[in-house]
């Protein structure tokens, strides 16, 4: 098969300031695909997508609670699907954001995660006991300034390289590997063409 993104042109969108179709305030993917013959009109090969997925938007979407639906302010996996077809209609190829550094800290993984030390998803993520003074595991510090870690009421720390809602998960653990592995199937099966991996440079960590 051809390798069809070697020097096309694609165009990212960002989904909740693109296009309002419902008249909420919030660009969702109805609006994508209302706009869709002017993107291909453009000469665009492929439309890029950020995160559409179910977030508390802590960053912009960045901070996914559920990696397998669409977040109501966007629609529906209906719309989401009328969309794909709507865009290979026109010739378009979708690429869409995977975020998988880090999940929301509402995600049901890291609830069950923080809950103890010896439950079966407590490897799932970055977690440091403090250092000898109590303090953090080490220096690191967070993309958008301050300390990397926060604490939780055991005393461990969890790491997370952007906000505190970001906490980010340990892909040195294979049913990590596995979970995300079912996770991008679940988007293929759906029809899109392919991904862009969000801080692909920072899955592991030294």
């Amino acid at each position: 098969m051809a390798e069809w993104w070697r020097g096309s042109v694609t165009y990212q969108i960002y989904p909740r300031s693109f296009q309002d179709a419902n008249g909420d305030g919030d660009g969702d993917l109805a609006g994508i695909t209302r706009r869709l013959p002017y993107l291909a009109d453009l000469g665009v090969d492929a439309i890029w997508l950020s995160p559409v997925f179910v977030s508390p938007m802590a960053d912009m979407g960045y901070d996914v609670s559920d990696y397998t639906d669409i977040d109501p302010r966007f629609g529906s996996l209906a719309d989401f699907d009328a969309m794909v077809a709507r865009a290979h209609e026109l010739g378009l190829k979708v690429i869409i954001d995977q975020v998988l550094s880090h999940s929301s800290s509402e995600h049901p993984h890291f609830i069950e995660s923080r809950g103890s030390r010896d439950n079966p998803k407590s490897d799932w993520y970055v977690w440091a006991d403090p250092g000898p003074d109590g303090t953090a595991p080490n220096n690191w510090l967070s993309v958008f300034g301050g300390p990397a870690w926060t604490r939780v009421p055991d005393g461990q720390w969890y790491l997370h390289l952007f906000t505190p809602e970001q906490p980010d998960v340990n892909w040195r653990n294979q049913a990590i590997k596995d979970e995300f592995a079912k996770t991008l199937r679940f988007w293929f099966d759906r029809g899109i063409d392919g991904f862009r991996i969000d801080v692909a440079h920072g899955l592991e960590k030294d």
